[in-house]
């Protein structure tokens, strides 16, 4: 018969190596950065807000922070921008239909992108504001503005609508001015503050317009203040952004 083996303990840590792991162990969960959150299925979401609100960095902050493919507006290659701001009566028409089919392109990509999208500026804020805003102002004649809702309704009648929108809100039109000189795009140094002022009583009613006709889900933040670049107000943003995504 085989002798037995012998099996010697293991001695039990002592108390101060006891407390020197549990040291150890949360310096390293303090240190360790908060994850993103990351969705289950792709989404496609859209940015809103009036001339100057943040939109694009924001959009960028959302396409670093979790992942999303992202789409910029079609501003910096716009071939009737100049003109428009120069003579709106003249080009409101015509940049409208512009506007109208690069939103219509990029909602066509985002739906072939197996990826999560983030775009920056809806394809609806022409229609529900700028259109009806110009045409109020008398830049579009009635006619126009009839022919651009056929070709919106024609052209967006197909693609699908963005799953969540954040629409960004700055009621004090000096704080839209002063971001829009920071910014210092050419074409938008004639920017007045009263047609700012007029622009931003669409946009207080826009994400019921979004929910009510369109029935996307929105998340509206006030960024008059908040610096959502850095520091708190960047925490704070993406946080808020990511507890929307998941609901």
């Amino acid at each position: 018969m085989s002798a037995k083996r012998k099996f010697q303990a293991v001695p039990a840590p002592s108390t101060v190596e006891t407390s020197e792991i549990a040291a150890a162990s949360a310096a390293a969960t303090k240190k360790a950065p908060k994850p993103a959150k990351r969705t289950a299925k792709k989404l496609f979401v859209a940015m809103a807000g009036n001339i100057g609100a943040g939109k694009t960095t924001a959009a960028k902050m959302v396409s670093q922070k979790f992942g999303f493919e992202l789409f910029d507006e079609p501003v910096i290659d716009n071939r009737f921008l100049k003109d428009y701001y120069a003579d709106m009566k003249r080009w409101s028409f015509t940049l409208q239909l512009e506007f109208l089919i690069r939103r219509v392109e990029h909602h066509e990509l985002i739906h072939r992108v197996p990826k999560s999208c983030i775009q920056d500026r809806t394809l609806y804020e022409d229609p529900e504001i700028f259109a009806k805003y110009l045409h109020g102002l008398g830049f579009m004649t009635d006619a126009e503005l009839e022919l651009y809702f056929e070709y919106f309704q024609r052209t967006s009648k197909t693609i699908a609508h963005p799953d969540k929108v954040i629409c960004f809100d700055v009621p004090n039109v000096q704080v839209l001015l002063d971001r829009i000189k920071k910014r210092g795009r050419e074409e938008e140094k004639g920017i007045q503050s009263q047609f700012l002022r007029g622009l931003s009583g669409y946009y207080a009613t826009f994400p019921m317009v979004l929910q009510g006709k369109y029935g996307i889900d929105v998340l509206t933040f006030d960024v008059t203040t908040l610096d959502i670049r850095t520091g708190r107000g960047r925490e704070q943003f993406l946080d808020s952004v990511s507890d929307f995504l998941l609901k």
